[in-house]
């Protein structure tokens, strides 16, 4: 996390000197106010190097009735950035886990998610991000993380493939290292 970040006016000056750089004239009207804009919403984009997602989790339920069986969250929407082109890479995040004697709330697991992807990187780290983060904190029997997303980085320069995706597994423990187990959780994953 960079604790000596650069003033706003930097920012925004960076920001008028991509206009130019690209051909165009940072004054105009329709550009005067993009380098503030820009900076606000690379803040929002970015705020995932304000907090530790692993703090979400810190709050659990030791009250689970007995249930020993996976829980799956499916469908979290996933934005991050591609820390090599600083473009953008969307889609959607399935993260599960094997309790041991507590879960936590659902809303927390997508916290995790968007928290570590409001971060530059590469799919792959995020989705071990995730995953250990889980077995860290939570220290169920195991987890899986599944992200398919589509990289702009691919789609819209290089090599121009829209509509590919990539798909990163990150298993833990019995997801991992039991047969049956790893089976049931792609087949949540992939059938709901």
């Amino acid at each position: 996390m960079a604790k000596d970040r650069p003033t706003i006016k930097k920012v925004e000056d960076a920001i008028r000197t991509l206009i130019e750089w690209a051909g165009d004239d940072p004054s105009r009207e329709g550009l005067a106010e993009t380098p503030r804009r820009v900076a606000k919403a690379y803040r929002e984009l970015f705020a995932g190097y304000d907090a530790d997602p692993r703090e979400y989790l810190e709050r659990t339920f030791d009250e689970v009735g007995g249930y020993d069986e996976l829980i799956i969250l499916r469908d979290i929407p996933v934005t991050s950035f591609c820390e090599h082109h600083m473009l953008p890479f969307i889609g959607r995040a399935h993260v599960g886990y094997l309790p041991r004697h507590r879960v936590v709330g659902i809303s927390k697991l997508a916290r995790v998610v968007q928290g570590f992807a409001r971060r530059l990187q590469i799919q792959e780290k995020l989705t071990a991000q995730v995953a250990e983060a889980i077995q860290d904190i939570l220290k169920p029997k195991g987890v899986g993380v599944v992200i398919v997303s589509e990289h702009s980085c691919m789609t819209m320069r290089g090599v121009n493939t829209p509509g590919t995706r990539l798909t990163t597994s990150h298993l833990l423990g019995e997801v991992r290292d039991d047969p049956r187990t790893r089976q049931e959780f792609f087949e949540l994953v992939r059938n709901g």
